[in-house]
């Protein structure tokens, strides 16, 4: 008797091991940095470097965290929300994520792929006729903005735009060519213009010309705004309420929105800038120019357009949580959104021998290769990407670490800031 109620102590604990190895965490605060693998007396380094940049005026402020291995060891704010008035920039203040977007759109986009709703080798325009048969730009003439085309060697497809090979240039940000043809056509951006309808701008962009053959270049463009509205075709839902219902909600990111609602529209940080010749960050004022005033009020208008690539408002606490469940193989607090083979394939070079300086890019992500890992202290295999109004955020599954640092402004000569943060997080690591 003594023998099988042992044995069946030893199944019953074989079973729990290896339950408990395949439990993935959910974001908690370590007790300790030192619990969480860190030394408490060098990330004191990272409080020395981010108030030397308050005190010397190159940002208002950041928020800046770091988790490893599902524990929260570093969560803290520096500066202020309001400089002159010196209103601490709060930890959970919502921010402008603007290109961070583009992670989140790419995992709506590979959600649909594992429902079975596409191949990522499909035409585009098997869902947007209006990329049939694309042209690519012979001839620009600067004079006055014509331009020939010659017919593409072949269609756009998903896998194209998830990794920005698909020859669409960037509204407002690209090159000369593409913010005059789109300017022309009446294409944006993807922010401060609440007024517009995604489908309608894309259908107009559809018919415009690449900038080089499809799959041949990496080119940092419109493609995930492009991802947002096949997400809307595919799916019969608003990329807001697809975003909303089938991500934020089952992760609890309760603070990530397109258009803030009327109770968290006080939390939005205030937008900076730098003076040109001091170099000093200084409040965005009211009339600075027209783009301006467009990036600092868009998260509190009541808007219509759903960028995929730039739209979102959100904390560094949710969006930690977003790439937590990333970090986790595609689960978080036991809501599966991904396989964790389709994490795999995200975070993995998708581009080839295209050239994107010593590191690639994969379905939504920056991925650092072993050259890049040579550059920077992030493992290879680490991916990442940041936002137009300097956030910044990293994952290395190596390391089962997240590190984050959010600020809101633009533009800012002190753009190193997030490569340096890295440095200064991998310093802190204990073991």
């Amino acid at each position: 008797m003594r023998t099988i109620s042992l044995t069946l102590l030893l199944i019953i604990a074989g079973f729990y091991i290896a339950y408990s190895q395949n439990v993935h965490p959910v974001l908690s605060m370590a007790a300790t940095p030192e619990a969480g693998g860190f030394s408490s007396k060098r990330l004191n380094r990272i409080d020395t470097v981010l108030k030397e940049y308050v005190d010397k005026g190159r940002m208002n402020g950041a928020v800046a965290m770091i988790v490893h291995d599902g524990k929260i060891v570093y969560y803290k704010n520096f500066g202020y929300n309001d400089i002159n008035a010196k209103t601490p920039l709060p930890k959970d203040g919502i921010f402008r994520i603007a290109s961070q977007t583009k992670a989140i759109t790419s995992v709506a986009v590979m959600m649909l792929f594992e429902e079975g709703k596409f191949m990522l080798d499909d035409p585009i325009s098997n869902f947007i006729p209006e990329f049939k048969n694309p042209k690519v730009l012979d001839k620009y003439n600067k004079a006055d903005t014509t331009y020939t085309t010659v017919p593409a060697k072949r269609e756009i497809t998903i896998r194209d735009l998830l990794t920005h090979t698909s020859g669409l240039g960037y509204a407002q940000i690209g090159t000369t060519e593409a913010k005059n043809i789109y300017y022309k056509a009446g294409v944006i951006g993807g922010i401060g213009v609440p007024d517009f309808v995604l489908a309608d701008q894309i259908k107009i962009l559809g018919r415009l010309p690449l900038f080089h053959q499809p799959g041949e270049k990496w080119t940092y463009g419109l493609n995930t705004d492009v991802l947002g509205y096949l997400v809307e075709v595919v799916s019969g839902m608003s990329l807001k309420d697809f975003l909303h219902k089938r991500i934020f909600e089952p992760l609890g990111m309760k603070d990530t929105y397109f258009y803030l609602p009327a109770g968290k529209k006080n939390r939005l940080v205030m937008l900076y800038t730098e003076d040109s010749i001091t170099k000093k960050t200084v409040k965005m004022a009211e009339k600075l120019n027209l783009y301006a005033s467009m990036y600092r009020d868009y998260p509190k208008m009541d808007g219509t357009y759903y960028s995929g690539g730039a739209g979102l408002s959100s904390t560094i606490y949710d969006y930690a949580i977003f790439l937590q469940m990333l970090l986790n193989g595609g689960e978080y607090n036991g809501k599966r959104l991904l396989s964790h083979n389709s994490v795999r394939m995200m975070t993995m070079n998708q581009i080839g021998d295209i050239n994107r300086g010593p590191n690639k890019f994969g379905l939504g992500f920056g991925i650092t290769t072993e050259k890049g890992s040579a550059i920077l202290p992030t493992r290879e295999g680490t991916f990442e990407w940041g936002g137009m109004f300097a956030t910044t955020y990293w994952v290395d599954p190596k390391e089962k670490l997240i590190g984050l640092v959010y600020r809101n402004i633009w533009p800012t000569s002190w753009g190193g800031l997030g490569n340096l943060y890295k440095v200064m997080v991998y310093q802190a690591m204990n073991y």
